[in-house]
């Protein structure tokens, strides 16, 4: 009764024209001024975006352009080719071909057919659960493998994963392999010199990489090129001064050499006695620089250039040098060697074979340790130094070249009588091969010694005066002596051409102490009459038998002595002069 009355009492309001917000209970109040406020702040919020808007698009652009341009615009590097590397003829050792990068974006390759990433694994040279890993190691960019041959590219294209792209790089490819690898060396992956001539020639065959600007959608594909930022410069080609004829005999025979010998190592180095040209350098163990999955301290080690021994009775010139010089002694001075062993304070030295009285140049000949430290103790210490200094032991090389050791030569105020004894025929001393090659030029030449180099040389070097030219004459009729039969290395003689050289054999050191275990060595110059070649040859801990130098180093310096002189077009000088053994002896001393 009550609700029906109530909807009347509304019906009858509203016919009498009162408004339905009229009732108290729907009523609003609210300030005219308050509206006008928040009305006045949504204009001037607007004015606001309208001037931000003005500022951003008419004014300063700069910023939105650079945000745009870092969603679709990017850099490219642009590859410069490195130079290639030659011999002194022209015969490529090193080049560059193009290869590819294969790079991924890991969560659009994810989303490929389970069958076509086995295919992409394979064609990688790896398996799946790898693959998938790397893919796994980065969401957004990943390189799956570098450097790979652009017929395997293109496989890889074919396959239409979404998410695999390409990259253009380049490879080093050396055609000689193992033969050059300690000459030439190898770069690593980013295409930089890693050893040998490849490192120490970096910046100028590596060339300036170049730029351009260009425009990428979404995927990474490229659709417009913007410009060219910067032009790539390539890198310049180097020739050596490596004969590749030369190394070749040079590698081959040393390969030789150590396997008859049973030998853990070797090495060889042929240098130009007018130049100073390094024409051939080869050690063994060695590797392939095409093939480096397997490669191990011991063959990478360039033992001509860092290896250091004791160079034994190769040493023995130069004191008879010295003292021709400083007039102590002529070739034809005598010393009593018998009986064979001499006693210096506490210690007693040895000849390998006892003789009696012998000239100057017999003692080279017969390579008497008791007659060359009878002619060192006639010395000051200080001019022994001096001279082992001025050849360069001791010192650090300036060949220009990676990783090559200074030696080492005491200091002449700590030397006992003993150890200058000892050091006059090369014990108590130490030095790399290539510096004991460089050293037998004072006697090639006319007592000059010049600097080496592993680049075609075009201007001949100004050499530094060590002896006079007559010691070095005198020198060079006595080494001819070595080679005869009555010498030490008949083994070295070279059929057509008169030889000169001298042979070593030395202990090697273990835990400071000598051990059983030999160097031998041989250092020869060829021909006699105007020497154009020097060749040292080392091998080490030969083990079949035989330990001498004479024996196992002279006959790889003959046939490489052989093939280089040919090689080099060097007449035949075996029939100019004969060899001229001094005579006439002075007073036993």
């Amino acid at each position: 009764m009550r609700a029906r009355g109530s909807r009347t009492g509304s019906r009858v309001a509203a016919g009498k024209g009162v408004s339905f917000a009229a009732n108290p209970v729907l009523a609003m109040s609210l300030s005219a001024w308050r509206s006008r406020i928040v009305l006045f702040l949504l204009f001037v919020a607007f004015l606001a975006l309208l001037g931000r808007a003005l500022w951003l698009q008419g004014i300063s652009t700069d910023f939105l352009q650079k945000q745009g341009a870092s969603r679709y615009a990017r850099t490219l590097e642009l590859p410069a080719t490195r130079g290639k590397i030659t011999d002194r003829h022209g015969q490529v050792l090193a080049s560059s071909m193009p290869v590819k990068a294969i790079w991924a974006i890991p969560e659009d390759v994810l989303e490929a057919e389970p069958k076509k990433i086995r295919e992409l694994a394979g064609l990688l040279e790896m398996s799946e659960a790898d693959l998938r890993k790397k893919l796994d190691s980065d969401r957004n960019f990943v390189y799956l493998k570098r450097q790979v041959e652009l017929e395997v590219s293109e496989k890889i294209a074919k396959l239409g994963i979404a998410g695999i792209e390409t990259r253009k790089e380049y490879k080093r490819f050396y055609p000689e392999g193992d033969v050059m690898a300690h000459v030439v060396g190898f770069t690593n992956v980013e295409d930089a010199g890693q050893d040998g001539m490849e490192l120490s020639s970096q910046k100028m065959l590596a060339g300036k990489p170049g730029s351009r600007r260009v425009i990428k959608d979404r995927l990474g594909h490229i659709v417009e090129d913007i410009e060219a930022v910067r032009e790539p410069h390539d890198g310049q080609d180097l020739a050596l001064s490596i004969d590749r004829k030369i190394q070749y005999i040079a590698f081959s025979q040393l390969q030789e050499a150590v396997e008859k010998n049973k030998a853990k190592a070797g090495g060889v180095v042929v240098l130009d006695v007018k130049t100073g040209e390094v024409l051939a350098l080869a050690n063994l163990p060695t590797y392939n620089p095409n093939n480096r999955s397997i490669l191990t301290g011991a063959q990478l080690r360039n033992r001509v250039m860092t290896d250091t021994f004791e160079p034994g009775s190769t040493l023995k010139p130069f004191t008879v040098a010295l003292g021709l010089d400083t007039k102590r002694i002529t070739p034809s001075s005598v010393f009593q060697t018998a009986p064979g062993h001499m006693t210096i304070g506490t210690a007693t030295i040895h000849d390998a074979h006892a003789h009696g009285p012998l000239t100057v140049s017999q003692i080279i000949q017969k390579s008497s340790n008791i007659g060359t430290a009878k002619i060192a103790l006639q010395m000051q210490p200080e001019e022994m130094w001096e001279m082992f200094t001025t050849l360069g032991f001791g010192q650090q090389p300036k060949f220009g070249f990676p990783g090559a050791v200074a030696g080492r030569v005491r200091p002449p105020k700590t030397w006992r009588p003993i150890e200058q004894a000892t050091m006059s025929y090369g014990h108590g001393i130490s030095v790399s091969l290539i510096q004991l090659a460089r050293s037998y030029l004072i006697f090639a030449r006319d007592g000059d010694l010049i600097p080496l180099s592993f680049q075609k040389v075009n201007e001949l070097p100004v050499g530094q005066h060590v002896i006079t030219a007559q010691s070095a004459h005198d020198l060079r009729v006595m080494l001819e002596t070595v080679v005869s039969p009555e010498g030490t290395a008949p083994k070295a003689q070279v059929p057509g051409y008169r030889v000169g050289g001298k042979t070593g054999t030395a202990l090697k050191i273990a835990g400071g102490r000598y051990v059983n275990k030999y160097v031998a060595s041989f250092v020869g110059f060829a021909p006699a009459s105007d020497p154009r070649i020097i060749i040292a040859v080392m091998i080490d801990e030969p083990s079949n038998g035989r330990h001498y130098g004479g024996d196992v180093a002279a006959p790889v310096f003959s046939v490489v002595a052989a093939h280089a002189l040919r090689a080099l077009n060097v007449p035949p000088d075996s029939s100019i002069t004969n060899i001229v053994i001094p005579t006439k002896t002075e007073e036993v001393m």
